[in-house]
């Protein structure tokens, strides 16, 4: 397979998402789903929308998102849409908590793990998707990044509790007893499945910033452990996933050790194995820097 290009800078900016985006001369058409993590109330390291907002806008993007499977302030519609007005998501943008009416299922015939994926029912309102990812690690899959959003993000509440089941229809403790391995592997079915659908009519940016061990679904969160990196662009979720990997690896930061124990010791990279061998992408990349 062909090295996918990966592009790269250091200078975290508003524009320089545009100017990325622009590099990589991808035409999303017609209704755009912009997916973002909306950040679990009390979480201080989520993108912020004021951020985000010349890169929504440059697309005519619908924010979209999907109720999680945990206790919190994202469980329920009603309480989602109550915090994404407090992190003022609906003040800059039209949202959709794509699972408010309910989910339909993708069908995953080559899964490792799993073989279907419920996803939120709006997602069939969208023709296209730019997945704005926020990197940084996470307590259950090691990091996250847009093989994540694609997954758990994509999922309804109840395609969140499959996937971490495992393909079963398991109870909420349930969700944290499975195998490690057997967990990220349903990840990359799940976002194989996102991936098929959209036929290609995808991009994918990933944000190096605010950089904790926990994610932004935690609502107490470690502090930001290693210094900022830079945004990174590609219309391949594996290559941009590994390229973030390999940038943490390469940093001098002494806070460098600290996420890499987080994504090891989680076995997070086995995401991106598995789903370079479901045929998302390539883990081979050129990564293009740009000033």
């Amino acid at each position: 397979m062909e090295k996918a290009k990966v592009y790269f800078t250091r200078e975290i900016t508003s524009e320089n998402i545009i100017k990325l985006f622009e590099l990589l001369d991808k035409k999303l058409p017609g209704k755009v789903a912009v997916k973002v993590h909306s950040g679990e109330k009390g979480n201080q390291n989520y993108l912020r929308p004021l951020f985000l907002k010349p890169m929504v806008e440059d697309v005519n993007g619908t924010i979209v998102e999907c109720n999680t499977a945990y206790d919190g302030e994202r469980n329920t519609t009603d309480k989602h849409i109550k915090l994404m007005e407090e992190h003022e998501w609906s003040k800059y943008f039209d949202v959709d908590i794509m699972d408010s009416e309910g989910d339909f299922t993708l069908e995953i015939p080559n899964g490792k793990v799993i073989k279907k994926n419920y996803v939120g029912n709006n997602l069939k309102n969208y023709d296209s998707m730019l997945v704005l990812s926020h990197f940084k690690g996470h307590p259950m899959g090691g990091y996250g990044g847009a093989l994540k959003q694609l997954s758990i993000g994509v999922a309804s509440s109840k395609g969140k509790r499959y996937i971490h089941c495992c393909g079963h229809d398991g109870s909420y403790d349930d969700m944290f007893h499975q195998d490690q391995d057997s967990f990220l592997e349903s990840m990359a079915d799940a976002a194989s499945s996102v991936v098929n659908y959209f036929k290609g009519n995808i991009a994918y940016i990933n944000v190096m910033c605010n950089m904790s061990v926990d994610c932004d679904c935690c609502a107490v969160a470690e502090d930001p452990c290693i210094k900022d990196i830079g945004i990174l662009a590609s219309t391949d979720p594996v290559a941009i996933d590994q390229a973030c990997i390999d940038l943490v690896k390469e940093s001098n930061d002494p806070g460098r050790d600290h996420l890499l124990e987080r994504i090891n010791s989680r076995h997070g990279t086995h995401t991106i194995d598995s789903a370079a061998s479901l045929g998302c992408g390539t883990k081979e990349y050129e990564l293009i820097e740009v000033k």
